[in-house]
């Protein structure tokens, strides 16, 4: 007889915002998983623990076990997803739409999200919302332009893909800091469309088992 195949486990913070691509990732492909919840700002940051720091040294969700590995850094993440388990498929089989979609993953993964993390945040004092801002502000402006040259309904065409799985979560951040997305119609356009789908309410962070009572929808 087989040994039963352990599910997934997921090292997760509700209002992690790479770790919300992870979960959208895992929604749309129908993989179940368990959630460990890592709480950011409790105790100083469950995080920092050395029980956590075994599981990931750079003491960053997400992470997550599965298939014997534990993986961290949600594009590494979600591409091993995608290689393992290609359907529905996030990465187009066209090398210049996939290149788009890498591109715009990682302008939003690289270029803005870690410029208004947590850990930045913490170190900016009473200029944390300022500084969240014009770090989201900035990209978001070379982001537009991008996708009013790739986006059909979605980022790239009309078929979700992992740039989509990494829009929404930095819109949420945007409107989290009070950014003014007005001057980003193609964003909000796409961000809307994404949040009508199944997969990206389920993963949402007022949906979480470690969200907040007061944050829950």
């Amino acid at each position: 007889m087989c040994a039963a195949v352990a599910k997934p486990l997921l090292y997760t913070y509700f209002r992690s915002s790479c770790t919300w691509r992870v979960r959208i990732a895992l929604a749309l492909k129908g993989i179940a998983y368990d959630p460990a919840p890592v709480n950011l700002v409790k105790d100083g940051g469950q995080q920092l623990s050395p029980e956590f720091q075994a599981v990931n040294p750079m003491k960053q969700v997400p992470a997550l076990k599965i298939d014997g590995v534990t993986l961290s850094q949600s594009l590494a993440i979600i591409e091993y997803l995608e290689e393992t388990r290609p359907n529905p498929r996030i990465l187009p089989q066209d090398p210049k739409k996939r290149a788009q979609v890498r591109m715009i993953s990682e302008h939003i993964a690289s270029g803005i999200q870690p410029l208004q993390n947590l850990s930045v945040l913490q170190q900016m004092g009473d200029k944390k919302v300022d500084w969240a801002q014009r770090s989201i502000s900035s990209g978001f402006e070379a982001l537009e332009r991008i996708l009013q040259e790739t986006a059909g309904r979605y980022c790239v065409g009309d078929e979700v893909t992992m740039a989509d799985l990494c829009l929404v979560p930095q819109v949420y951040n945007a409107d989290r800091y009070q950014v003014d997305l007005t001057p980003y119609p193609t964003i909000r356009r796409i961000n809307k469309a994404l949040l009508e789908l199944e997969a990206f309410q389920t993963s949402h962070p007022s949906r979480q088992p470690d969200t907040p009572a007061d944050l829950k929808a």
